[in-house]
């Protein structure tokens, strides 16, 4: 099958080289310009889907990892062409918290309210008139205002004002529209399903994002650093029908086709959802390959056919861990100035890596050939390289699984937090347990 792959920044881009691995025929398109020198040697690029439009044809099928072209695909669908990967509806379920909040309190979730507030000054005024412990989110798009967000710990809400003051006048948020949400203690964790566009596809997939930099949830909030996973066919789970099952109406009425994940705080009083993620996320997609024993080609289809599709997959729990190198913010540099871009470094696998890269998938990577052999390499200058995936019995076989292979991967400054999965382990598995949800 022709697939033409549609990229906004690499988030699911490696999903196009299993595609390939599967025997599909794909080319992949890079929005993001900054991001275009990924996967050289990888993946067959273009510059220009629209001139791929009659390569694919009505019987090939278009592909999205991103938010923001939702109104693109759903063009693309009404002339006919089989488009999987979100929608108009979707990206603004996702990226306007607002309304997100408002349609999950229609469908009867619990929800906390989302005050949107246009500028810095204004947020602050609202804290200042309203102590508490609030919660800081971005309410624009793009992945990179993930640092923006901020979770206060002080019950007078004077750590998240002074947050704000720290920003104003010397970002672009100055005039952005500012999300406030109380914040709820408890267990982070979510819940995402495929939609074909009439009916859900597959089992339930439960998921325990690791924002923060370092071990042990500390410092600055990533985009993810990585995640705990399994898979539940269970339609009565209770996490499930507490939250993302009841968009169903909506998804149905949408014709939402591709991947939905919930985010959401659970504790003794409930199930409270924080949003959406409308598409492919990262690095889950990666996991998701790994777990899934199905081809994707096959299962991507079926969704944007609007067809019933089973959906194999490992029993166990799926681990994914992001490796990283320094990127261009000063630290650890004393200044900017003594920072070089990790474009061009070696990526270095030895014969186990080698014997394991179904366990791996790329993001800022490219390949060359130097005397008749492979060579891979740093791409960009991100940071996010690539992703190492098992699945075990147990979340301490598939971490030791993990890790186990990570010690055969070689990549000068690299770096990555070695306690993904941990905290269920120590803590979070008997709170689950306790409350009812697992």
């Amino acid at each position: 099958m022709n697939i033409l792959f549609f990229s906004q920044d690499m988030v699911g881009a490696n999903m196009a080289r299993r595609l390939i691995e599967e025997g599909h025929k794909v080319k992949l398109y890079i929005n993001d310009r900054a991001r275009r020198e990924n996967f050289q040697g990888l993946v067959p690029k273009i510059d220009d889907w629209k001139k791929e439009l009659g390569w694919i044809g009505k019987n090939g099928m278009i592909v999205f990892d991103c938010n923001e072209f939702g109104k693109l695909q759903d063009e693309l669908r009404s002339m006919g062409y089989l488009v999987v990967g979100g929608s108009e509806a979707g990206d603004r379920l996702e990226l306007e918290r607002q309304f997100g909040s408002e349609i999950f309190s229609k469908v009867g979730m619990r929800t906390t309210p989302i005050l949107n507030f246009n500028g810095i000054t204004k947020t602050i005024d609202f804290i200042k008139k309203n102590p508490g412990k609030w919660v800081i989110k971005q309410n624009f798009s793009g992945t990179g205002s993930k640092d923006f967000n901020y979770v206060g710990f002080i019950d007078d809400g004077r750590d998240v004002i002074n947050v704000l003051e720290n920003y104003q006048g010397k970002t672009k948020y100055e005039e952005a529209t500012i999300s406030l949400q109380k914040k709820i203690e408890g267990v982070e964790i979510a819940i995402g399903r495929y939609f074909n566009g009439d009916k859900w596809i597959g089992p339930i997939c439960i998921n325990l994002e690791h924002k923060k930099l370092f071990p042990g949830d500390l410092g600055p909030t990533t985009s993810e650093m990585g995640t705990l996973l399994w898979y539940d066919e269970n339609e009565k789970n209770k996490l499930y029908q507490k939250t993302l099952a009841r968009l169903y109406p909506l998804l149905k009425e949408i014709k939402y086709k591709g991947y939905i994940d919930m985010n959401c705080i659970a504790n003794q009083e409930g199930v409270f959802p924080l949003e959406a993620t409308a598409r492919f996320g990262s690095p889950i997609v990666h996991l998701q390959s790994e777990i899934q024993t199905t081809p994707w080609g096959e299962m991507l289809k079926a969704l944007a056919d609007g067809k019933d599709y089973e959906v194999k997959w490992k029993e166990g729990y799926g681990i994914v861990i992001v490796v990283t190198v320094p990127t261009s913010q000063p630290f650890p540099f004393t200044k900017a100035e003594h920072y070089i871009s990790p474009k061009g470094i070696k990526i270095y696998f030895d014969e186990v890596a080698q014997k394991n890269m179904e366990h791996i998938h790329f993001e800022d990577v490219s390949m060359r050939k130097v005397k008749g052999k492979e060579e891979y390499y740093i791409s960009d200058d991100r940071g996010y390289v690539l992703y190492v995936t098992a699945v075990g019995e147990t979340v301490k076989k598939a971490r030791q699984k993990a890790y186990d292979l990570l010690q055969h991967i070689h990549i000068p400054k690299m770096f990555y937090r070695n306690d993904i999965g941990l905290k269920f382990i120590e803590k979070d598995h008997a709170l689950l347990k306790k409350w009812g949800y697992i």
